[in-house]
């Protein structure tokens, strides 16, 4: 059995040093999204902590030194918007919650500038809640060449007007960050259907591949009856 050569000291290194940044990079990713999302909802709720803070500072001014605090802010910030926003999910699931966000909905669509930016990513959200038509929403497409596949996301499908075409709007988002991409259109003979939720292919985008089911269709379309049963129930209550 032949013995292996030792390592120069440069070779050790270069080893040591490529072990290092595969180990530091999925550390460094997650940090930079947690860090990303973090300073987001604490930008959001700090205003409101501040506001409170400024009120009770009269009578109760240990709690307001307290909540004026730059780390307090940002805390309370965020689990202050973790609250609100599940709070929002909850209200708009009851009937007097839809009625609300409808109202507001019409407000927002008689101010003129605001409502095309409004209106525009109200119908891209709604759009990713549902089901296209005659294809699947999570889908693979020829990205950026023939030779490769990416994931991407059916927005809607449209009709050539001269040959009838069925074509399809893909979002194709980058990783790690998913609310940046490009908007592809498609021909639907030309997108690769699949089973995955739209849960799955997110955690896919954002973890780099890392997080993935085990399977996927890449030569061939899933069939519809595979589709179906990938979807999640929606739910009754």
């Amino acid at each position: 059995m032949a013995e292996s050569t030792p390592l120069t000291i440069a070779g050790r290194v270069r080893r040591y040093l490529i072990a290092g940044i595969l180990t530091a990079i999925p550390i460094i990713v997650t940090w930079w999204v947690i860090r990303f999302v973090f300073k987001l909802l604490a930008d959001v709720g700090r205003p409101v902590v501040a506001w409170v803070a400024e009120r009770i500072e009269p009578t109760l001014p240990a709690v307001a030194a307290l909540l004026e605090g730059t780390v307090f802010q940002a805390v309370l910030g965020v689990i202050l918007v973790f609250v609100l926003l599940c709070l929002l999910g909850w209200a708009g699931t009851r009937l007097i919650g839809r009625k609300l966000i409808a109202a507001f909905d019409s407000i927002m669509n008689r101010i003129p500038l605001v409502k095309k930016i409004y209106s525009t990513v109200k119908m891209l959200v709604t759009a990713m809640q549902g089901t296209p038509d005659e294809v699947q929403r999570v889908v693979l497409i020829d990205f950026p060449s023939e030779q490769m596949k990416t994931v991407g996301f059916v927005t809607r499908t449209l009709t050539d007007v001269d040959t009838g075409r069925k074509l399809a709007a893909v979002y194709v988002p980058t990783t790690p960050n998913p609310t940046s991409g490009y908007l592809e259109i498609v021909p639907v003979e030309r997108i690769t259907s699949t089973t995955w939720t739209f849960d799955e292919a997110m955690s896919f985008i954002v973890s780099g591949g890392a997080v993935a089911p085990p399977q996927m269709n890449y030569d061939k379309s899933a069939a519809p009856a595979s589709i179906e049963s990938s979807e999640p129930e929606p739910d009754d209550e």
